[in-house]
């Protein structure tokens, strides 16, 4: 049976930030982390061994998958910090269009820097996420 690794922990968010070696980095950590705290009104948690996670939810899939995993987070990463944003949240396409500077993956939204977007559309796409994750998998 497949067992999930990016799994919420118990280690120390700050200190997973003081270890990144990028003092720019670093600091655009601590921004969002402000952000997402302010924006959710959670704790950050570790998930696995690189993302700041806020809040969680319980999926199910038809194929009968299922696990754990955060409302919303980012992580960041050397070459770009991810944001994890619920990636089929309706208005998330419309609200990127006057993000700034960004790409898209999967289900990630990738950024160089904070100074590269805008904060208020980081928000919306916050409370979006949540919102649509909290109604999409309610918990039980």
């Amino acid at each position: 049976m497949y067992e999930l690794k990016t799994k919420e922990n118990d280690h120390s968010v700050i200190e997973f930030i003081e270890k990144i070696e990028n003092p720019k980095k670093r600091g655009d950590a601590y921004t969002l982390l402000d952000i997402f705290t302010q924006t959710t009104g959670f704790q950050a948690k570790l998930w696995g061994s690189s993302i700041i996670g806020f809040g969680s939810y319980h999926y199910r899939y038809k194929s009968g998958h299922e696990g754990d995993a955060p409302l919303v987070g980012f992580s960041p990463r050397k070459a770009k910090i991810s944001l994890y944003l619920a990636p089929y949240e309706p208005q998330r396409d419309e609200l990127l269009l006057n993000f700034g500077k960004h790409t898209t993956g999967k289900g990630c939204v990738y950024i160089n820097k904070v100074a590269d977007i805008d904060v208020e559309v980081l928000k919306k796409l916050i409370q979006q996420s949540v919102a649509y994750l909290n109604k999409l998998y309610p918990s039980t």
